[in-house]
């Protein structure tokens, strides 16, 4: 079983490559199985390693300072194995979770669809089926790695659907589908994610609906939001404090010594405001760690206005705060390819972090209805 600095050492190796091709790092994913981290967030009686969601956004932080679009991969997986664990049926429970806690299963996540933007909670995809069988197609233009999934946690239409919001959580072993990718997949940064468009059609049993059958809108309430906005929060950072870690160590050594005046009110300043908007993300997310971890109902505005505030402000936060190292080093090391400081990769890849269910949704739609329905301003 590899260790975490092992891990480290392949993503590391891994990562330029992989960026340039705009290929999935299929070696990381390995490193990942190997190290049982795939099942961080499985309970021990699983096979897992019964982490909590602390675990997880430690981990997604390390990987992020060496690649970003690993700790992405790897934090939604941990997502969708939290939904699982939280939400399967028995039978499901206990199938999918000692395959899942040996490593054995990255599961990909297909929410996405071409006519709906970003609206998670709704669906155009019907289904239909009988008692015992559900019938799947579904076509999505991103679907992050998953032509290398194993298994996947499908959004579509409960069969008997009244409204485009009845929408149901499906699980299906890739055995189960027919899986075709749709096209190529050529961004400016989070090239490695390979997050082509595929469509999935094919057969599961009704018990593979993860929760009750049209309830999608709980689950994500409960536990895919949440867990979305702290991973992608702990990508986002872990990138930005890489970057800053690498940006220091030029400034000290002996070639940075001839390049920048140490004692420089600008460079002194300007590090500072980096650090700052790094030091805040970290206490917005330490702080939403622990609400999610603890807090009953996770519907309740307060609640879900730091889990949104903390997407929005890591979004932001850590993409300002690589900008302005690249103004401190420079255009050798700050803009051009082939620096050993690699912050244009950074810079491309945390470009990514607003449009990720894109912020004026979050702030301006979600976060605006709930301050209307906190008058006491009650902080979580």
């Amino acid at each position: 079983m590899l260790t975490l600095p092992e891990v480290l050492a392949v993503v590391a190796e891994e990562a330029g490559e992989a960026d340039r091709e705009a290929r999935f790092p299929v070696r990381s994913l390995a490193a990942l199985r190997s190290s049982g981290l795939l099942g961080l967030l499985v309970p021990g009686e699983f096979g897992g390693m019964g982490g909590g969601y602390a675990e997880m956004v430690d981990v997604t932080l390390r990987l992020a300072r060496e690649d970003m679009s690993v700790a992405m991969v790897f934090a939604m997986h941990c997502q969708q194995a939290a939904t699982l664990v939280r939400h399967a049926g028995p039978s499901l429970r206990e199938r999918v979770l000692p395959a899942l806690g040996r490593g054995e299963l990255y599961l990909g996540s297909v929410t996405t669809e071409r006519g709906k933007g970003g609206h998670l909670l709704v669906s155009e995809s019907a289904t239909t089926g009988d008692a015992e069988v559900l019938r799947v197609d579904r076509d999505a233009p991103i679907v992050t790695g998953g032509e290398h999934a194993d298994a996947y946690l499908i959004t579509a239409l409960a069969p008997d659907a009244a409204s485009p919001s009845h929408v149901s959580l499906v699980y299906a072993d890739r055995s189960q589908l027919d899986v075709s990718v749709l096209g190529g997949w050529d961004p400016l940064g989070m090239r490695a994610t390979r997050s082509v468009p595929m469509r999935l059609t094919g057969a599961v049993p009704v018990a593979q609906v993860v929760g009750a059958p049209g309830g999608f809108r709980d689950i994500v309430t409960a536990t895919f939001g949440p867990l979305a906005h702290l991973g992608w929060a702990a990508a986002w950072l872990g990138a930005a404090c890489g970057a800053l870690s690498r940006v220091v160590g030029h400034i000290r050594s002996p070639e940075g010594r001839k390049q920048f005046d140490t004692e420089s009110d600008l460079l002194l300043s300007r590090l500072a405001v980096v650090r700052g908007r790094l030091e805040v993300v970290n206490a917005v997310l330490r702080r939403a760690v622990d609400v999610v971890s603890a807090a009953p109902d996770l519907s309740a505005a307060p609640a879900r206005m730091l889990v949104n505030t903390l997407k929005v402000e890591a979004a932001a936060q850590c993409f300002a705060a690589v900008d302005v190292l690249v103004e401190i080093v420079g255009l050798r090391h700050g803009y051009l390819r082939g620096s050993a400081l690699w912050l244009e990769r950074v810079f491309r890849d945390l470009r990514s972090a607003s449009l990720n269910y894109a912020d004026d949704g979050c702030a301006a739609t979600a976060n605006g209805v709930a301050v209307l329905l906190d008058p006491e301003v009650r902080l979580a």
